[in-house]
């Protein structure tokens, strides 16, 4: 018979054989392989939502760190703006003091220069008129003792002096 036309002996045993490994392969080996299906496509949902809130969760925390530096930046800016206020407030208040210290001591400078002045003038006058008085002296040939007269002319002369001083400057 051949191929195409078997024996129907060799075609029961055949159909046996075939029911034999269907039935094995039914009860054993596709629980098997769908147990193992579901076990992986758990897992992978598993992962996939674990990855979707971990994305989540980073997008909280990032929203979080957004908002943070937010504020620190703008509190540093604030405390920027603030500083730089106080300096200002401070080197006016520093500019304040030093031209006040500056015009006290002018102040000073120009009383103490008055009453150096003062005493140099009168040191000077009482020179001169030792002087004057000494050469007057030389000059007539004998020493003059009238002090007070002297005095009278020497303050006379200065007041004259003095005077066109005044008018030039």
């Amino acid at each position: 018979m051949g191929p195409l036309k078997p024996h129907l002996s060799d075609l029961i045993v055949a159909a046996i054989c075939f029911a034999a490994v269907f039935a094995l392969i039914a009860k054993v080996l596709l629980p098997r392989i769908e147990r193992t299906l579901a076990e992986r496509e758990s897992a992978t949902e598993g992962t996939l939502e674990r990855a979707a809130e971990a994305e989540r969760e980073a997008q909280r925390i990032h929203a979080e760190y957004q908002a943070e530096l937010s504020a620190a930046r703008h509190e540093a800016a604030q405390i920027r703006q603030a500083a730089h206020e106080e300096g200002v407030v401070l080197l006016a208040d520093i500019r304040a003091e030093g031209h006040r210290v500056r015009e006290e001591l002018v102040a000073a400078a120009t009383v103490q220069l008055a009453a150096d002045r003062v005493v140099a003038e009168a040191e000077l006058r009482e020179d001169v008129l030792g002087l004057a008085t000494e050469l007057a002296g030389r000059i007539v040939g004998e020493p003059l003792t009238d002090v007070d007269r002297a005095r009278a002319i020497a303050d006379d002369f200065f007041a004259e002096v003095d005077a066109e001083t005044a008018t030039t400057a």
